[in-house]
C-alpha cells in the first residue's frame, strides 16, 4: 500500500509456498475465461524488490510498479489458463490511477492508466485497492515507536535526514493521539470517505467492461489486536488501535463491493493467524524487515511475502468456484 522505496535494495530471492509448477489450468468443469485484467495497489501486485524468479515482472508495467512474478493475478491467471491477460497492479497507486497515468514512480517509470487494460471482451477483473486512498499505509509507519510506551516528550522532534519508509520524523510517541482528537477519529474519516471512490471504479468497470465478472479483494490478516515489542515497534495500545482500524478498511471495501456490484473475496478470512508478528515461516505480510524466509526475498516492508500471494490467489479461486 505504501509508496515504494526500490533505492532500499539488493537481490534476492522468493520463493513460494505453492509451486507454480503445481498450479495447472482449470480442468472442464472448471470456470472458463478468455480475457482478464487485475487491477489494484502493491497489496495486489504484491510488490517485492528481487526474488528466485528475479527482479520484478516488467511485462504488463513498469519495473517500479515492482509487481511479483508469483502475485495473486499472475496465479490466478496461469490456473484459469487464460488466453489474454494484462496485470494493471502497480505499488502505491490508487483510485486515481484507475483513471490517470501514474506518474513518479520510484525508477521514474509510469504506469498506464489502469482502465485502459479493460476492454469491452474482458470477462474477468480482479480489483484490490482503497488502502493507499485512506492514508493508512502512512498513518500505520507514523505508529512505529523506538520505546516500548507512548509518549509526548519528543513530540515535534526531527531528524536532520530521512529514513527510507519513515522520512524525517523521529519514532517516538504514540500515533493514535494523532488521529483521534475531539471525538474524531481522522484515519476513519479518511476510510469512510474512500468509499464512494470505490464504487464509482466499480460502476466504471462495468460501463467499460459490461460481461465481466468483477471481483473485489480486501486486505490479507497483517495486524494482530495486540503488539509485539520490539518485534515490530509499535506499542500494545497502538497497535490495537492499528488493528481496530484496518477492520473499518477491510469493512469499507467489502461494502464498496456490494454498492458496487462485485462479488467480495474474503482473503482477511482465509490469511488468519499469519499476521506481522508470526514467526519468520508463517507470516503472509512481512513486518519492517527487508528479508523474507516464506518464501525467501528481498521484500518490500509492510507488503505481502509469495505465501501471501498464494493465499490471495486460494481465496480467489475458492470465490470463482
Amino acid at each position: 500500500m505504501s509508496r515504494l522505496r526500490l533505492a532500499l535494495a539488493g537481490c534476492a530471492v522468493a520463493a513460494l509456498a505453492l509451486p507454480l509448477a503445481t498450479i495447472s489450468p482449470a480442468g472442464a468443469d472448471g470456470p472458463h475465461y478468455n480475457e482478464y485484467v487485475a487491477l489494484g495497489d502493491s497489496w495486489s501486485a504484491d510488490v517485492v524488490i528481487a526474488n528466485l524468479e528475479g527482479l520484478p515482472d516488467k511485462t504488463y508495467a513498469p519495473i517500479d510498479c515492482a509487481q511479483s512474478k508469483v502475485n495473486y493475478p499472475k496465479l490466478v491467471a496461469k490456473a484459469l489458463g487464460v488466453a489474454k491477460f494484462a496485470d494493471a497492479t502497480c505499488g502505491s497507486a490508487t483510485t486515481d490511477d484507475f483513471y490517470a497515468p501514474q506518474t513518479g514512480l520510484p525508477l521514474g517509470g509510469t504506469n498506464p492508466a489502469q482502465f485502459d487494460r479493460l476492454t469491452p471482451t474482458t470477462d474477468l477483473v480482479t480489483v484490490g485497492i482503497g488502502g493507499n486512498d485512506a492514508g493508512f499505509a502512512g498513518a500505520a509507519v507514523s505508529c512505529i515507536n523506538l520505546l516500548p510506551t507512548n509518549t509526548s516528550a519528543f513530540s515535534g522532534l526531527s531528524l536532520p535526514f530521512s529514513i527510507p519508509f519513515l522520512g524525517s520524523g523521529l519514532p517516538l510517541g504514540g500515533c493514535k493521539q494523532n488521529f483521534v482528537k475531539d471525538g474524531h477519529d481522522l484515519l476513519a474519516e479518511r476510510i469512510a470517505a474512500s468509499e464512494p471512490k470505490l464504487v464509482a471504479a466499480l460502476a466504471e468497470i462495468h460501463r467499460r467492461s459490461p460481461n465481466a465478472r468483477i471481483l473485489m479483494l480486501d486486505y490479507l490478516d497483517a495486524i494482530p489486536a495486540k503488539g509485539c515489542y520490539p518485534l515490530v515497534p509499535i506499542t500494545n495500545s497502538d497497535m490495537a488501535y492499528l488493528h481496530d482500524t484496518f477492520l473499518k478498511l477491510n469493512a469499507m471495501v467489502k461494502q464498496a463491493a456490494a454498492e458496487g456490484g462485485a462479488e467480495f473475496v474474503d482473503t482477511y478470512a482465509d490469511s488468519h493467524g499469519h499476521d506481522v508478528c508470526q514467526l519468520p515461516t508463517v507470516r503472509y505480510v512481512e513486518g519492517l524487515g527487508v528479508v523474507s524466509l516464506n518464501g525467501p526475498a528481498i521484500a518490500i516492508p509492510a507488503h505481502p511475502n509469495s505465501a501471501g500471494a498464494a493465499s490471495q490467489f486460494r481465496s480467489v479461486m475458492k470465490q470463482l468456484g
